[in-house]
């Protein structure tokens, strides 16, 4: 048991940092052709943060462990919107711009409504089990080009990067293209080879601990892939910039539904059990407080208070895990 946990440590650490490499030489040599910093943020920078996620579930898809797939998105967007925004508000209270309040929460609703939708088979067409099939994967991917497509325009008009693109691009301008093409070829290992270990070491617990491979996705998978969003919101709570904060967390949340999610069911079905459907419904219940907090007390704010509440909110869900294993 002590080599699987190990082994999922060890991929965790391989993913973030390799994504964070390959991230940062990738820029590196973007800005050496002289690409906008726009295109970056969109491009680079916003998919790289979602590398993490992404290589579990390809892994997961690959292996056909799909409960650890389906948890570790699901677990991701609600441990990014309880757990992370939670903890960044109870740092410092959170400022919400209009567009994110009018616009991206409630494509991130969307997002987390969808997915429990989508896999709500037997509810909604008398099926036979429930579940994402390839057609709801590939509708998950036109919603994402249609999400890259307002992104794209917003950051353009507002000449503004996303949220973790300034940092990664001033660590990228010492970088010649040698080393930045070393750090590429580095990232993508470390990604291959924490993927593989993340998703062997969880399929090792699940079996040897009596755990079920959903619970492991939706807890230690998920919010091991999610502690880049959750350093990246802390850090900017503490410098006062709450667009970061909250913009990092919504985005990583639509990503992972439209882009991770539609990858993996595009590849392989991704059968939902019932346990499954009610962690997709807290999903969207978790948008749907976050939505509704910013008109509670100071509008458009997520204060201190309602930070805590988050967090506990998180801690009371993981608890209810244990009786719905």
């Amino acid at each position: 048991m002590l080599l699987a946990v190990l082994m999922i440590a060890a991929g965790i650490f391989l993913l973030i940092k390799g994504a964070d490499g390959l991230v940062t030489g990738a820029v590196s040599i973007a800005r050496r052709f002289k690409v906008p910093p726009v295109v970056i943020g969109l491009t680079i920078v916003a998919f790289g943060t979602s590398l993490p996620e992404f290589l579990v579930n390809a892994f997961s898809v690959w292996r056909g462990t799909t409960d650890i797939a389906i948890g570790n998105i699901i677990g991701s967007n609600i441990a990014n919107i309880l757990l992370i925004l939670g903890v960044a508000a109870m740092i410092r209270p959170l400022l919400v711009r209009r567009n994110t309040v009018w616009k991206e929460i409630p494509f991130a609703l969307l997002a987390s409504a969808l997915v429990f939708v989508m896999a709500s088979d037997r509810l909604l067409t008398g099926a036979s089990s429930d579940g994402l099939d390839r057609t709801d994967g590939m509708t998950l991917l036109v919603l994402f080009g249609i999400f890259l497509y307002y992104a794209y325009g917003m950051r353009n008009a507002q000449g503004t990067p996303r949220a973790q693109t300034e940092r990664v691009i001033a660590e990228a301008k010492s970088l010649d293209t040698s080393k930045a093409s070393v750090m590429i070829v580095l990232g993508i290992a470390s990604l291959a080879l924490g993927g593989y270990w993340t998703v062997d070491g969880a399929t090792r617990l699940a079996t040897l601990a009596g755990i079920s491979e959903r619970i492991i996705g939706l807890t230690i998978i998920a919010i091991g892939t999610s502690l880049p969003e959750l350093v990246t919101s802390i850090y900017a709570a503490l410098r006062k910039e709450a667009d970061i904060a909250v913009g990092n967390v919504v985005g990583s949340n639509i990503f992972n539904v439209f882009w991770v999610l539609g990858i993996s069911a595009t590849v392989r079905s991704l059968p939902f059990s019932s346990a499954a459907g009610v962690d997709a419904l807290i999903a969207v219940g978790a948008s749907v407080i976050l939505f509704l907090t910013l008109f509670i007390g100071k509008r458009h704010q997520i204060d201190r208070w309602q930070g805590i509440a988050f967090v506990g909110l998180y801690l009371a869900y993981l608890g209810s895990l244990a009786f719905r294993a």
